[in-house]
């Protein structure tokens, strides 16, 4: 299992009220697992976020993908993938989203 990065604090004081939410959350995560390895399904996870438009999702792909040794390139390589399916201006927007982590190692607050 690859090492995690911490969670933003957000996520951290919403596990911690809801802890039966967490603990399903994580039951889920675990229940996916298959014969991709790490770095494959951290990319997946990031493609899928992607596609669904979740800015929180792509934040936290990236992130994870990092720490599972993913490069900066395969992630912009996924990002530019994408673009054919959702379009150019989502692609932009992701592009934005995915450059809050990479180049700043957290999103913005607020």
């Amino acid at each position: 299992m690859d090492p995690l990065p911490k969670p933003p604090d957000t996520f951290i004081e919403f596990t911690q009220r809801f802890p039966k939410l967490a603990e399903a959350w994580r039951l889920v995560g675990e229940a996916g697992g298959g014969p991709l390895d790490g770095r494959a399904s951290r990319l997946v996870k990031l493609a899928v976020s992607i596609g669904a438009m979740r800015e929180g999702a792509v934040h936290s792909a990236v992130r994870k993908a990092l720490a599972s040794g993913v490069t900066r390139e395969e992630v912009e390589q996924v990002i530019a993938l994408s673009a054919s399916t959702i379009g150019f201006p989502a692609t932009v927007a992701v592009f934005s989203w995915v450059r809050d982590v990479l180049d700043h190692g957290e999103p913005p607050s607020g």
